[in-house]
């Protein structure tokens, strides 16, 4: 008997532990929020560079993002924006948009020669080349090399996401 109610106590732990884990928001592997995004017809799931070192860091460092996958960087009013490929061994598209998530443009960032022995940082940083936005943005969109132009996405397109559901901008 004392065996049954312990595994039914035990099947009750664990279904209410499914429960919440479902009503607990996305996280990414890496454990950042994630936010669905729909561009070019297509669903993303975007891990959310909600901190000043997840947004430093981008997706630097990952040798693979999934086809459906991405990351989204959001700041807290529109301006000029720049990016640079940091520490990042294969190709990364990004795109930058304005508060309505109309892409103004996009770039695909080649890979660089990682930092050498005895570089110094400030020397690293200054020889990484920087994509700029073309117009003020206020968020950007990293995805794997090449897939903006796969779905067919440039500037003037609209990307779809619940901005208001996104954790507030740390600058």
């Amino acid at each position: 008997m004392k065996a049954r109610g312990r595994a039914r106590g035990w099947l009750a732990g664990a279904a209410a532990l499914v429960l919440l884990a479902a009503s607990a928001p996305a996280r990414a592997q890496g454990g950042l929020p994630t936010v669905p995004a729909t561009i070019g017809g297509q669903r993303f799931l975007l891990e959310v560079a909600a901190d000043p070192q997840s947004m430093y860091r981008g997706l630097g460092g990952r040798s693979v993002i999934p086809p459906l996958g991405g990351m989204l960087f959001a700041y807290r009013a529109p301006g000029p924006l720049a990016f640079v490929m940091r520490d990042c061994p294969i190709p990364i598209d990004v795109a930058f948009l304005d508060p309505e998530g109309r892409i103004v443009n996009v770039h695909t960032m080649k890979p660089q020669p990682p930092r050498r022995a005895g570089e110094s940082a400030a020397a690293y940083e200054a020889r990484l080349p920087s994509y700029p936005s073309a117009a003020p943005a206020q968020y950007a969109i990293e995805l794997a090399g090449g897939r903006f132009a796969e779905l067919g996405v440039g500037r003037g397109d609209r990307v779809e996401i619940d901005f208001a559901a996104l954790p507030a901008p740390p600058h």
